[in-house]
């Protein structure tokens, strides 16, 4: 074996071992950092991902980061709401474990017959870890730690607890967060009172909050309000699973 060849697999052997290193030390932060799921079975979380990141944005516009939020109980949450969450973001939710393929292919059938209006095609348990703990961003690696935690949230928690986590962190309007402080800001009452019309308009901002909330006369948004409140009309899901 010559020289070069040997400094050539001796400079090989280095570089492995260094991305070895870079590798074992990624998974120890990860590992060190990852979200402790099962403790939202029985406290509410402190802040979410998309809260700070609301907070960090203001911050850097010059303004006070106020953010509307206020945790409540499930049992005080109006059955519209969630009726109306459950039709326009993910209606197979008590069918599925966390994943549903055939949610893109449901989108993509309203998208054609209302005009193309939108709705999401992530169930509402991947949706709560990303809004929970991950970024905007579509890159293969932050997909795959929502996959990751989407499975982790539908071992350690129960229908019930994901979608009551869902309709307190959700974004409803800018920097308006969870069901009691979108009630309050745009109907002024608590999230118990909501009624079906105003389950839908809230609803029907979850695709795009900053820009679609109540209040707001879009015509796409308006259009979107009113599929919502047929689809409500047409559901169906037994009121004993929602109380």
């Amino acid at each position: 074996m010559t020289a070069r060849r040997r400094a050539r697999r001796h400079w090989v052997r280095r570089l492995l071992g260094l991305i070895v290193m870079v590798l074992l030390g990624w998974l120890v932060w990860v590992a060190a950092t990852w979200p402790d799921v099962r403790a939202l079975a029985t406290q509410p979380p402190t802040t979410t991902a998309f809260i700070e990141r609301y907070q960090e944005r203001e911050r850097a516009a010059g303004r006070t980061p106020r953010a509307e939020w206020r945790w409540v109980p499930y049992g005080t949450i109006s059955l519209h709401l969630k009726r109306a969450v459950l039709v326009a973001e993910d209606i197979g939710f008590y069918h599925h474990h966390g994943f549903a393929p055939g949610n893109m292919r449901v989108a993509m059938t309203e998208a054609l017959e209302e005009r193309k209006i939108p709705r999401g095609a992530s169930t509402i348990t991947q949706q709560l870890a990303k809004n929970l703990w991950l970024t905007p961003s579509r890159s293969p690696l932050r997909k795959a730690r929502e996959g990751v935690l989407t499975w982790q949230l539908e071992r350690a928690l129960s229908k019930r607890r994901i979608l009551e986590l869902y309709l307190n962190v959700v974004e409803f309007g800018p920097g308006v967060y969870g069901a009691e402080a979108a009630g309050r800001r745009y109907f002024g009452k608590p999230a118990a009172e909501l009624d079906e019309d105003e389950a839908a308009q809230l609803a029907a901002a979850l695709p795009k909050p900053r820009a679609w909330h109540p209040g707001v006369k879009t015509p796409s948004y308006r259009r979107y309000v009113e599929n919502i409140r047929r689809r409500m009309d047409r559901a169906e899901l037994p009121g004993k699973l929602l109380q």
